[in-house]
């Protein structure tokens, strides 16, 4: 970071004090790293919101796998996806439980709408979209 800026901010001291114990749990080492942090995530967000750029996330979705053609439905829209899909990782909870965890990259709006997809079907019992930036705007 060969061209660090400094700057004041002006904030009330109780606010302050709120904000230094964040610091303190989250184990920043110093404010300067925390605003840095925060400022990059409200950037990415606004890169999900306003946007078509490519980003990348993880699907998480519970299941039962005992429901009746939900592994078949889940598995064609993979597919359907594959060209968004860079990875998939399934686990077994127990006997009627299955977490996948899916890797992908892709434009917002169809990350959102495969996510969307899975969790609408009947039988999935939580789905999770993560999602985040490919570091290109951050750069």
């Amino acid at each position: 970071m060969s061209d660090l800026v400094r700057f004041g901010v002006s904030i009330p001291a109780s606010l302050l004090k709120k904000f230094d114990e964040y610091i303190s749990r989250k184990h920043y080492q110093n404010r300067s790293e925390a605003i840095r942090d925060l400022i990059r995530e409200k950037l990415v967000e606004e890169e999900w919101r306003h946007s078509q750029s490519e980003v990348v996330g993880t699907i998480s979705y519970v299941y039962n796998h005992h429901k009746r053609e939900l592994t078949d439905r889940l598995i064609d829209i993979q597919h359907d996806h594959y060209a968004r899909i860079i990875s998939t990782q399934h686990i077994h909870l127990d006997h009627d439980h299955c977490l996948e965890v899916i890797i992908v990259k892709g434009e917002v709006g169809a990350v959102r709408d495969l996510a969307d997809r899975i969790k609408s079907l009947k039988g999935i019992l939580h789905c999770s979209l993560s999602m985040t930036t490919t570091g290109r705007e951050l750069a």
